[in-house]
Parts: structure tokens; sequence; C-alpha cells
């Protein structure tokens, strides 16, 4: 009995409370069917909803498994090179400075890389002006290749703990390098 009566108390008052409720939010006008249909809506977002630098965080994380390392990599005709007979006196040191990058990749007289400079090696030290490059660097080279996926590219950066690798193509040559901060640069803006 307690039962229906307030059975019959609800649906009087449900009526009443109507206007109280909050307004029920719009179904949606368009549905993506696919990640850049998504991608597409997400850049047309108005800005006072999400910011651009917001948007391009979005789109960069939904986008990451389809990703390759080709697509983030600093391309070789960027990079500053060092050969390992080059002497590291001021010139050089100023030019490796004054280049933004903190590794540097060390080639031999046949223009094969030998090893990598860090520029912790180069602030770390007194350089003496007759020094050579070969001498403060390290031989460890890390390489990926440039169809590798982003995926692989972090689960190389943990199983090595290096940051700097240089970029292959399919025929084992050097394309490019790429670092965390090329990572870091495309998740973040």
């Amino acid at each position: 009995m307690f039962k229906g009566l307030m059975c019959k108390f609800v649906r009087f008052l449900d009526p009443k409370l109507e206007k109280y409720r909050p307004a029920k939010a719009p179904t949606p006008k368009y549905t993506p069917q696919s990640l850049p249909d998504f991608i597409a809506l997400l850049r047309r977002t108005p800005k006072n909803i999400l910011s651009t630098k917001d948007r391009n965080r979005i789109a960069a994380i939904m986008s990451f498994d389809s990703r390759k390392i080709k697509d983030l990599m600093t391309p070789k005709n960027n990079l500053v090179f060092v050969k390992d007979q080059e002497i590291l006196g001021p010139l050089v040191l100023d030019k490796l400075y004054k280049s933004g990058f903190t590794n540097f990749p060390v080639t031999d007289r046949y223009n094969k890389v030998i090893g990598i400079i860090h520029t912790e090696a180069l602030n770390a030290l007194e350089i003496k002006k007759t020094d050579r490059a070969e001498k403060y660097m390290d031989p460890t080279i890390h390489y990926l290749h440039a169809t590798d996926s982003l995926k692989f590219a972090i689960e190389e950066i943990e199983r090595t703990n290096s940051y700097y690798f240089l970029v292959q193509d399919e025929n084992n040559v050097t394309v490019g390098c790429f670092t965390i901060q090329n990572l870091l640069d495309y998740l973040l803006g």
C-alpha cells in the first residue's frame, strides 16, 4: 500500500519538478566514424572550447600509433657532423654550441659515423687546442629505422637509456636523428 501511494505521489510531483531539472545535453549532430574524422572534428572545435595548442596535443596523442620516426626526425642535412680528426679549437666549439644541438655524430675519413660527441663531454673537460674530436666521442651509437613506430622508439629509449638515435633508411644509410626532444615536441607542442 505504501509503495502504491509513493508511486502516485511521484507521478503527481514529477511534472511540477520538470522546470527545475537541468536541460538535457543535446545529442551531437555529427558523430565521427574514423580517427581522421575525429581529428577533423577536433580541428573545427571553436577556440573558446579548445585552444589550438590543446587541439594539436589531442590530435598528436590520437594519431600516435600511426606515426613513424621519419615523421618526427631531424633530417640529416640539418645535423652538424664532426670529423674524428678535427681539432676542437675555439672555432669548431663555437660552431657546435651555436648549432643548438646537444649531440654531434662523429665521422671517419669515409664519412661513416663512428661515435657521438655529447656536449656534456665538452663542458666537463678542459679542451686543449690540440685535442681531436675522437678523444671526446662516445663510440656507442644507437639506431632506429625511419619506418619504426613511435611506440618502438619509446621502448628503445627505455631499453638503451639513450635519448639520441641515428635514423637509417631501408638501405641502412643515415637519414637523420631522433631524440627524446623530437618526441616531446610532438606530444606537448
